[in-house]
Formats: structure tokens, C-alpha cells, sequence
């Protein structure tokens, strides 16, 4: 997530369509207005006599952080990796999407979010390498091969993580605004309903420390909340219930209880004010899925180590997740298929989570998970391992479907900002978000 977040792993998907044809002339370069970076992938050459291979991604995957591009470009002198970082999903997928349907300008091998795999699935399977012909498939989750494969059986992406949910907070905080900073016994206080959650925010705004709120956003509560039910915006059938879907309507209910209070700090995630947020301490508790764990590490700096706690969820939940697929348009397809294997292997998606705690697809890794040394000591010694394990074997099967995503935009930034940010009524926000699932549905 990520980075998406995660990576950002946010579930976000649409931007100006002007920005897209300066993104496709463009190529892969670096958008710098967009809130886009590039990096090469940790290589000191120029690789200059050698193949470069180009891997596009949104957030912190923690491919380069993990040290697996200098590990293969080792095993393989003749092969130099690049990547292009793009720090939010809405400006990275419209823009693949757009080079895409070009036939030029994709990288080698492109990262896709879950909430924009079933339209990569539907309206773009022609557009990627068939790599189910190339892996042994029954190395990753079914439901994560699924998500990923065409009707006629084409796997066009190989699952990297899944987003098993818990609470980071800052005990810190929590202590002195008189709360609980035990996370066993705040996880019981909070078990099976994020209603008790931001009650308890409730409490800690009674005794905040000056200058702080409970939670980051409501935004991220309502992703959070809504990763916990069986329903979203689609059903099984592909058909459109978002505004009749019992998990939209009670994620969207505990958000607003969150907007119209003093709880939130009101911040957009993944924004640079969000990113400051952490490095100020400015909020005491984030939803947090396991690629955020590297997030928060990265940005909330020495000033966080220790600081930081992880605690179980209030229920089971799923937010964000990835895979790579390899665009038919890219120059070098077989070496950009092995590089992808080789990323994906359960052996790589360990060493990912023992920088980062991106939790794998691939269930032969479970057992021998252990986060980096650092990585635990500067969330306090959690069992962070234990803790999205957990929370991944009960996650409710969930059905996305191809405008899940920019639905998701609708209802985060634009229906609850409405509310959080401008004062709006939860109906005005409701029916601001419903005009542009109606924009975005074409109705």
C-alpha cells in the first residue's frame, strides 16, 4: 500500500485527462506536478551494454527498500531495473490505462492495485502477458489468482500482498490523554465493532494532548470499516450496489460519526500534510493495513520509534493489495516475465515483509515471517506477524468490480471531505459522492 501506501495502496482512480496526454507523450518519465518520483531501482551504473528493465509501481512497495533489485541485477549482470514511482493510484492508473490502450509508453513490467484489477481483468487482458503459463499458481492465495485471471483463463497479474488490518497508534499519546496503551486489552475494548473504536476517540479527545486528534481521517475509517464486510460497491453478479450495500452504508455511518466530530486531524492520505502528520505526531491512531507499517516507519522518523504500537482491528479486514502484470507493449517480455516470478516467489514477498511487514500472497511464506529487528523494536516489540495472520485467515471474500475504485474516490474525497473539510451535512456528502458515481457510471 502501500503505499500504496503503500503504497499507496489507496483505492483512488481518476485525474484530468490533460494530465494523462502530457503522462503519454511522456512516456515514463517523472511527472514531478503530479505528485509522481522516479528512482532507479538501487543500481550505481548507468547500465550502459546492459537490458534495463522498467517496473512501475505507486507508493512504497519496498522492492528497492528490501534490497531485491540489487539482489537480482547481481544474479543477473546483464540485466539493469529501473523504477518509476508514482505516490498516488489516481494519477498512476488513469495514466497506465491510457498507454495501455496507446500499445506504447508502458514500463516492463506495470503494478496494478485490487481496486483496479477487475477492470485491468475485463477491459484490458489483451493488453498483458498471459503469465499463468510461466508459474506454478497454486503458489499464491486462490482468491488472489482470481481476482487476476480472465474468463478465458488468461492470469494477467501475480499477486504481491494482501492488506490484513490492525490499528497502529501512538501509546504515547494514548497516555496521556488517559487511555489504555496495552494492545491486547485496547483490541478487547474495540473487538467486533469500529463504532467502540472511535468511541474511544471520543474518550481521548476528553484529555488530547495539545495539538493532536484521535485518528488521521475519516476517510481512512471508512476504507477500513468497509474492508470488514462482505459487501461493498458490486455484487457477485457484477451488478452496482453501492447505495444499497449494507457494508458502504455502515462504513459510511461510522465515518460520519468521525467527520462531524472534533476526532479527526482532517487529513488527506498519502498528501504531503499527512505525511507531516506523522513526523509531528499530530494524530494518535491510523487504520493500518500491513504495507502501512513500512509507511509509518519511513515517515514518522526517529521521533516515532517506540512510540508506535500495533493492535488488532475491530474486526477482520482487508485494505489494499497488488499484483504485477506484464504489458504485451513492453520491449523486453520475457525478461520482464522472469523478473516478475522472481519478485512475486514467496522467498521474495518474506524478505518484503521483514522490511516492511507487507504481508505476502503467498501462503508457503507464512510460516517463516519474521519483521526486520528494527522494525519491531520501533513499533514497540508487537507481534506484528501474529497479528495480521490473524486478521488474513478471517477477511470476508469480498467482490470488486471495474469502476471500484474511482467509487471509492466518489464516496472518500469527495463525499466525506465534503463533510470533514467544508462542513457539509453527511446527506450533502452522501449525495455529492452519488453525483459522481453517477458521472463516473456514465447514468
Amino acid at each position: 500500500m502501500r503505499t500504496s501506501t503503500r503504497r499507496s495502496h489507496r483505492l483512488v482512480a481518476f485525474a484530468a485527462v490533460a494530465a494523462l496526454a502530457t503522462g503519454l507523450l511522456a512516456g515514463c518519465a517523472n511527472d514531478s506536478d503530479d505528485g509522481s518520483s522516479k528512482s532507479d531501482g538501487g543500481g550505481n551504473g548507468s547500465g550502459k551494454g546492459k537490458t534495463t528493465l522498467t517496473i512501475g509501481t505507486f507508493g512504497v512497495f519496498g522492492y528497492k527498500q528490501a534490497g531485491l533489485y540489487d539482489e537480482y541485477m547481481k544474479l543477473h549482470p546483464d540485466i539493469n531495473i529501473k523504477e518509476n514511482v508514482t505516490t498516488r493510484t489516481d494519477v498512476y492508473w488513469p495514466k497506465v490505462l491510457t498507454r495501455l490502450q496507446a500499445g506504447s509508453g508502458t514500463d516492463d513490467i506495470q503494478a496494478i492495485e485490487v481496486g483496479n484489477i477487475t477492470e485491468a481483468v475485463q477491459t484490458q487482458g489483451g493488453k498483458f502477458v498471459d503469465l499463468g503459463k510461466d508459474v506454478d499458481k497454486s503458489q499464491w492465495l486462490d482468491w488472489k489468482n482470481a481476482q487476476a485471471t480472465t474468463k478465458d483463463g488468461k492470469l494477467i497479474g501475480l499477486g504481491t500482498d494482501v492488506g490484513p488490518m490492525a490499528i497502529c497508534y501512538r501509546k504515547d499519546l494514548f497516555k496521556k490523554a488517559g487511555l489504555e496503551t496495552d494492545r491486547t486489552k485496547l483490541a478487547a475494548q474495540w473487538k467486533g465493532d469500529w463504532a467502540k473504536y472511535v468511541d474511544l476517540g471520543k474518550e481521548y479527545m476528553k484529555k488530547a494532548p495539545k495539538g493532536t486528534k484521535f485518528v488521521d481521517s475519516a476517510s481512512s475509517v471508512y476504507n477500513a470499516a468497509l474492508g470488514g464486510g462482505s459487501e461493498r460497491y458490486y455484487d457477485k453478479d457484477g451488478n452496482v450496489i453501492w447505495d444499497k450495500s449494507d457494508g458502504v452504508k455502515k462504513a459510511w455511518d461510522v465515518a460520519m460519526t468521525v467527520a462531524t466530530s472534533d476526532m479527526s486531524a482532517k487529513l488527506k492520505q498519502f498528501d504531503k500534510p499527512w505525511d507531516q502528520g506523522y513526523a509531528n505526531g499530530t494524530f494518535a491512531s491510523v487504520a493500518c493495513p500491513a504495507w502501512m507499517i513500512g509507511y509509518i516507519e519511513q515517515k514518522s522518523g526517529d521521533s516515532g520509534k517506540g512510540n508506535w504500537d500495533v493492535a488488532a482491528a475491530p474486526t477482520a479486514a482487508n485494505w489494499g493489495g497488488s499484483f504485477l502484470g506484464v504489458p504485451t507493449a513492453g520491449k523486453h517480455q520475457k525478461e520482464a516475465v522472469e523478473l516478475a516470478k522472481w519478485l512475486t516467489a514467496p522467498e521474495q514477498q518474506a524478505k518484503v515483509f521483514a522490511k516492511q511487514a507487507s504481508f505476502p500472497s503467498t501462503p508457503s511464506a507464512y510460516t517463516s515471517l519474521k519483521p526486520a529487528a528494527d522494525t519491531t523494536a520501533y513499533f514497540s516489540d508487537a507481534p506484528i506477524t501474529q497479528i495480521f495472520a490473524d486478521s488474513a485467515k478471517t477477511i470476508p471474500v469480498q467482490y470488486f468490480g471495474i469502476k471500484d475504485q474511482p467509487i471509492n474516490t466518489a464516496l472518500t474525497d469527495v463525499g466525506i471531505l465534503q463533510v470533514e473539510q467544508k462542513g457539509k451535512s453527511p446527506s450533502d456528502g452522501w449525495n455529492a459522492a452519488g453525483k459522481e458515481i453517477k458521472d463516473v457510471l456514465g447514468q
